[in-house]
């Protein structure tokens, strides 16, 4: 496979909404989630949008002391208890396991005095990042997978998730095509096919397709993990979006271009069609 095309760089907001990358990092710093699951020797790799947090859940039942689940957001944090799932555990990466760049940027802090924090796999580890950490043992031997979803049905569910954690935090909100327009959908090219692609190239076993979710899973947990039991999907965060429409009823032209162009290598990857 071609070397993976990264997102179309657009010129960054002068209207004041400030939407870009550096923003929505800030509010929703690493909130996605991977699981190493040594039971199952599986690695789930997740990425945004693309029913993330309910596979997570579901796959989560299943994991034990071993395995490696990484921590959330608080509410999904509480979600999980409630529901009576393991949340985030054995996330702290060892000190066997720490690159040149975790020992220089921990014992800078220390140095400095700051406050130091044990290096630990966060919510969006990339293919890259996890084989690192992991060790070639486990990333080698472990079924890998992860989903995709098409680019146009993605970008809408994103931007109303956006948008209702702006409307939380009172924050101004931009139109759909603003925000597409000013960089808003940056996070999906880092979160997504960046993920789980190194070299050019496809980096797991299996990248599933959001749209067959539910056979996706089941072949998944039933032929290639064998889980004892298919688990039920919670369809957690799946009421942000407000606007019941086909994405084809509510993006402009412009807006489709933009991302067609953005997402080119997924839609040509897994023949997307608009």
């Amino acid at each position: 496979m071609t070397q993976c095309v990264p997102g179309e760089q657009v010129a960054k907001s002068r209207c004041g909404y400030l939407i870009g990358p550096c923003l929505l990092l800030t509010l929703y710093p690493r909130v996605f989630y991977m699981i190493i699951s040594h039971k199952y020797k599986y690695i789930f790799i997740r990425t945004n949008k693309t029913a993330g947090s309910s596979i997570e859940i579901a796959l989560s039942r299943f994991c034990d002391g071993e395995d490696i689940t990484t921590r959330d957001l608080p509410e999904e944090e509480a979600l999980k208890k409630k529901q009576g799932v393991r949340t985030g555990h054995n996330y702290k990466i060892p000190f066997h396991r720490y690159s040149w760049h975790d020992w220089k940027e921990t014992i800078g802090k220390t140095l400095r005095g700051e406050k130091r924090k044990t290096r630990r796999y966060y919510n969006h580890s990339s293919a890259a990042e996890i084989r690192r950490l992991a060790g070639e043992t486990v990333w080698n031997n472990y079924y890998k997978f992860c989903f995709e979803r098409n680019p146009w049905d993605r970008a809408i569910s994103y931007y109303y998730f956006i948008l209702e954690q702006r409307r939380i935090r009172g924050k101004e909100t931009p139109s759909l095509s603003e925000f597409i327009a000013e960089s808003g959908l940056d996070p999906l090219k880092k979160h997504g096919i960046n993920n789980y692609m190194m070299d050019g190239k496809i980096a797991v076993d299996r990248v599933c397709l959001y749209e067959n979710l539910d056979a996706e899973l089941e072949y998944v947990c039933n032929y290639k993990i064998g889980l004892p039991e298919l688990p039920p999907l919670s369809r957690a965060k799946g009421s942000f979006r407000k606007d019941p429409r086909h994405y084809r009823d509510i993006l402009h032209k412009n807006d489709r271009d933009l991302i067609a162009r953005m997402f080119s290598k997924e839609i040509e990857l897994f023949g997307y069609e608009y």
